[in-house]
């Protein structure tokens, strides 16, 4: 009697590169790369999990990618809070040198200090 074994072969699940670029993206957004570091965290952790997705189970880094995301999207919050707090300081400082110059100043000048 003949016996046939069939032997297979699983390949060990691999750490998806996009995943850690992602991370590491995420990371350097707040250290050296503000906003543009973001910007590269959200695109290569939305390619990393898309490719996860696909790969059924033979590329890992979902936890990897979904941080990186994360990360991204704050860097992203950050940049535009600290846009809009810059824009309204701006129109703070040139609103109030006009106000301290103009007639505002001249009224001010006028009331008599007791």
């Amino acid at each position: 009697m003949t016996e046939n074994r069939v032997f297979t072969v699983k390949e060990e699940a691999r750490t998806s590169v996009w995943a850690v670029i992602s991370l590491i993206s995420g990371i350097a957004n707040f250290i050296v790369l503000p906003f543009f570091g973001a910007i590269a965290a959200l695109i290569s952790g939305y390619i990393a999990k898309d490719e996860i997705k696909k790969s059924n189970g033979s590329v890992e880094g979902d936890g990897l990618a979904k941080a990186g995301v994360i990360l991204g999207w704050l860097g992203v919050a950050f940049s535009v809070l600290t846009f809009c707090l810059t824009v309204l300081t701006i129109v703070g400082l040139i609103g109030g040198s006009i106000l301290l110059t103009g007639p505002f100043a001249n009224w001010l000048q006028q009331i008599p200090n007791h």
